[in-house]
């Protein structure tokens, strides 16, 4: 299984090393594709337009997605349980069924594509995916750890600043590391709420291989597994000893 899975990427890893212009036979080792990467315009561009919607979105989405989590956790409201399944469903709900759905409510409004409806609909699915990480660390801290600063003088924002959100840090930085590689890495939503002139790095990838896969896509792809994969073993990795208690 783990053969199947992998074994493509080892071939691409393999080919992007390779002297040909074309994939189908070996011509010798090389390290010019990913060299032509850092001189390549459009995809520079491409990389640019995608490293901002990420960023820009995640910053957002890590303030709300923490506020989001804290305030499910700590107060009772009416429709509370509905509220805590809309809150969740980009993390479930297909891609395309998303894309079309932001497409058409970005129509009626009438707000024109461009970089920044990209952001906003990326910052969707990253504020669950952040809020879904801050939730499950709030299950397992101590709710008397805000109580006793109170009791000791704090006021409810100093506790929040001091206590819960220390806490609550390895778990939101983890989740923004999660949802940067996915805003890295989406393709339909981008696509469909792109406007002209802002395609991200996936668009760009997409536009090309269309005429056949080349060895520099194959360098491209090479970086972006190595990048995508090492954020999430970091995010993972702060993830788990997010869980670990800090206070006995």
């Amino acid at each position: 299984m783990f053969g199947y899975m992998y074994l493509p990427i080892a071939v691409l890893g393999f080919y992007s090393f390779n002297d040909s212009a074309y994939s189908a036979s070996w011509e010798g080792f090389t390290l010019k594709w990913y060299q032509k990467l850092l001189t390549d315009g459009r995809l520079l561009s491409a990389l640019q337009n995608s490293l901002i919607v990420a960023v820009v979105a995640v910053a957002i989405s890590a303030v709300l997605g923490t506020m989001m989590a804290v305030g499910l956790a700590k107060y009772k409201f009416w429709g509370k349980g509905l509220y805590q399944g809309v809150a969740i469903l980009p993390v479930v709900i297909p891609d395309i069924a998303m894309a079309v759905a932001t497409l058409v409510f970005l129509t009626v409004v009438g707000l024109p594509l461009s970089l920044g409806t990209i952001i906003a609909a990326h910052g969707v699915f990253c504020l669950a995916y952040i809020a879904v990480l801050v939730s499950s660390r709030l299950v397992n801290l101590d709710p008397h750890l805000e109580e006793a600063a109170l009791d000791l003088g704090a006021t409810p924002f100093q506790a929040f600043i001091k206590v819960l959100l220390p806490e609550l840090r390895p778990a939101i930085i983890a989740g923004c590391l999660l949802a940067f590689v996915l805003s890295m890495d989406d393709f339909l939503i981008s696509s469909f709420t792109a406007g002209a002139g802002s395609n991200t790095l996936p668009m760009e990838i997409f536009s090309r291989i269309r005429t056949g896969v080349k060895p520099d896509i194959n360098a491209l792809s090479v970086l972006l597994i190595l990048a995508s994969g090492t954020i999430a073993l970091i995010a993972e990795s702060i993830r788990y000893q997010s869980n670990k208690p800090r206070f006995q």
